[in-house]
């Protein structure tokens, strides 16, 4: 017969030698679980429309930073070639030179995927009738014109 190594001498029961847990004792009760995911849900509801209202803010000042770097690509496509590129050639001739440009000394933007605005959409590009500069635009997050918050228009 195999006799547990240190007992009891009132019980007869084997003691716990260090380090082990009561069957009792080991893992947490249903009411501590409910406890700990209820203060998560009530942090989550709280802090959720904070993050969603900043997340919605950076896209737009992402376009206004995206816009800024296509208008200085522009600027030094202008100094080489002397004119804006076409409505037809588009912001792509900043990446790659459109056909019959003698004088293009691009790249001027290292890919296209600065031509695209943080929604995934390209920018709208324009001339300006007179060649005074041109017109960037990004239709926001809706992709339609006008609107506000995420949804209003960002240009140069």
């Amino acid at each position: 017969m195999i006799t547990p190594r240190f007992t009891s001498e009132k019980s007869g029961r084997a003691r716990k030698s260090v380090g082990e847990r009561d069957d009792r004792e080991s893992g947490f009760t249903l009411v501590e679980l409910l406890v700990v995911l209820a203060i998560i849900a009530l942090i989550a509801t709280l802090a959720a429309p904070q993050v969603l209202r900043y997340l919605g803010s950076a896209r737009t000042n992402a376009a206004k930073a995206q816009i800024r770097n296509i208008e200085s690509a522009l600027e030094l496509y202008y100094v080489d070639n002397a004119k804006y590129p076409t409505a037809e050639e588009g912001l792509s001739a900043l990446v790659a030179p459109p056909a019959g440009e003698a004088r293009w000394n691009g790249p001027y933007l290292k890919g296209t995927t600065g031509l695209k605005d943080p929604w995934g959409r390209p920018y709208s590009y324009e001339v300006k009738d007179d060649a005074s500069g041109v017109l960037i635009r990004s239709l926001g997050k809706d992709g339609k014109p006008d609107g506000s918050g995420e949804d209003q228009d960002v240009s140069n």
